[in-house]
């Protein structure tokens, strides 16, 4: 009989304990050293450590070998639980790495071995699996159901990680139904056991990320700026090996960091993130691309934007709305209409409001821009009854309805565009602040308040100018300087002006609603301020005061 060495025994008791702490760096290199001498085998238990600490040391080939000995070993003493959660690990870490119909047997090996058992903790990630599938077809009920099931695992195994993963998977079921509070509220809940330290390393990693997912396509900023902030703290903290959480939070903290303004942090972590990210994560990295471009595009690099989106795409993302709008940058209307429409046409229903949200925003942004004023107004319109009283899709709302408005109704959009601009300050959101500061200033001096125009202008110059925005900080800076040039007589606003041109120039009525787009209500009302301005009662009259005024 062979008898094993007392340092290989040390080093398994060493490994074993390491695993305790969660050492996975110190655990992965002494269970490898370990499993590679001739006079001792791992045990199964062993194996799945193995894998465990394979998997946290960024070795993710070796963690898939790993399991796969550790299921057979299972499976060959009869230990079905051990066997059925190896082969829902299997399908867990095989989805990751692009392998779906691989993932797709391994959850049904899965189940064949636990399917059978009576209530064990294992079964909880089987009902996690037909949850997410129900969801993902749309099946409410079902998903529910699902949740419930893994709730009453949870509960009966007094497991604090089971119950955590069990409340976060009710509150995605909710959230994909819409039942936001309720959804939310189970979010908080199963947040306070990662953020307390309850939960292990691998269980709080997953809270985070899904949680995050979760906030951001829910749109509920508040909630994204926090969790993003504690999880990076977590993830350094938990600083033992590769942690391959890091990449994916910093991934999510590039997306809040953008939206805050501090874009020279942004671009840095999405570097950082697309460097950090495991290779079953591929799609954090792409976000990460996507967001870069963002910056790049604002900040006028548009060629260095132009790569980061190609990069994203590479990755399986489509870049929009940035790649669209960086096609209007670059004078494509065209192609970033086309780019839209068909993004907004193959969009998953499941990736939450605010993926949508800003596709609508940019369409109508975009239709705006090539004249499409219809086309605008759909877009704004969806985008209105998406929005509800969620505040960031409420400001995305208001931006674009203000934004639709200002062609037809100058002074009708002035409320709705204050009230967006107030929504992204209340929010922290400066580029899109002082975006809407530029329509407010359109509004302003075409309700004939030509100061507060100004100041509007002055301010998101200013902002521009922070943020490093430099073509919009120009083209604020552009109108700024022609609004100071500009002064027109009798207290005309611009809009009244153009009305007065052309019917100096011989238009009816029906002739100016048709050259400004505008109804001939709207035409009258404009005519009638305009002699009550100028104290004319005829539109001979107030033909004469603009041929006086250089107006023609």
């Amino acid at each position: 009989m062979r008898h094993v060495s007392a340092p290989v025994v040390d080093r398994a008791g060493r490994a074993r304990d390491a695993v305790a702490r969660e050492a996975w760096a110190e655990a992965y290199a002494l269970l490898h050293a370990c499993d590679r001498h001739p006079d001792q085998a791992l045990t199964a238990e062993d194996l799945d450590a193995l894998s465990d600490a394979a998997w946290w040391s960024g070795h993710l080939d070796e963690s898939v070998a790993a399991r796969l000995r550790a299921h057979s070993a299972h499976l060959a003493a009869g230990d079905h639980r051990g066997a059925g959660m190896d082969a829902w690990w299997l399908h867990y870490e095989y989805a990751g790495l692009g392998r779906p119909a691989v993932a797709a047997g391994w959850l049904h090996r899965a189940r064949h071995h636990l399917d059978g058992l009576p209530p064990c903790p294992e079964q909880s990630f089987l009902a996690w699996a037909d949850a997410e599938e129900a969801t993902a077809r749309g099946d409410g009920a079902a998903a529910l159901a699902a949740t419930a099931r893994m709730t009453v695992l949870a509960e009966r195994s007094g497991s604090p990680d089971l119950l955590a993963l069990s409340r976060q998977a009710a509150s995605a079921a909710l959230l994909a139904q819409g039942r936001r509070a309720e959804g939310l509220a189970l979010l908080d809940e199963a947040m306070c056991a990662a953020e307390a330290g309850e939960l292990s390393g691998l269980f709080t990693g997953w809270l985070y990320c899904l949680a995050l997912t979760q906030c951001m396509e829910a749109a509920d900023f508040g909630r994204a700026v926090e969790w993003t902030r504690t999880a990076m703290e977590w993830c350094a903290g938990a600083d033992d090996g590769e942690n391959p959480f890091r990449g994916v939070c910093r991934a999510h903290r590039v997306e809040v960091l953008d939206f805050l303004g501090d874009w020279t942090a942004a671009e840095e972590e999405a570097r950082r993130a697309c460097r950090e990210v495991p290779p079953d994560c591929l799609e954090a990295a792409a976000a990460a691309y996507r967001a870069a471009g963002d910056v790049q595009r604002r900040q006028g690099r548009l060629d260095e934007a132009a790569r980061s989106y190609a990069h994203a795409h590479e990755l399986g993302l489509l870049p929009q709305p940035g790649l669209a709008l960086l096609r209007l940058a670059q004078g494509r209307a065209d192609a970033a209409a086309a780019g839209l429409r068909l993004a907004l046409a193959c969009q998953d229903a499941h990736r939450g409001p605010l993926a949508r949200a800003r596709l609508l925003a940019a369409a109508t942004e975009v239709a705006l821009a090539v004249g499409a004023a219809r086309e605008a107004a759909g877009a704004a319109a969806e985008l209105d009854a998406l929005a509800g009283d969620v505040p960031l899709l409420r400001a995305l709302a208001d931006t674009a309805t203000g934004a639709v408005a200002l062609a037809e109704d100058p002074e009708a959009a002035l409320p709705v565009l204050r009230r967006a601009l107030d929504g992204w300050l209340r929010l922290r959101v400066p580029y899109e602040a002082a975006q809407t500061r530029m329509l407010v200033a359109a509004a302003d001096r075409a309700a004939g308040d030509e100061e507060a125009a100004r100041l509007e202008l002055a301010f998101a110059r200013d902002g521009f100018e922070r943020l490093g925005a430099a073509p919009d900080a120009r083209r604020a800076a552009a109108l700024l300087s022609a609004a100071a040039r500009r002064r027109l007589p009798g207290g005309l606003t611009a809009r009244e002006a153009e009305v007065l041109r052309l019917v100096a120039g011989g238009a009816t009525n029906k002739g100016v609603a048709r050259s400004l787009v505008i109804s001939e209500h709207t035409v009258a009302r404009h005519l009638n301020n305009v002699f009550a301005k100028l104290g004319v009662s005829t539109r001979s009259a107030a033909t004469a005061y603009a041929y006086a005024h250089g107006l023609v």
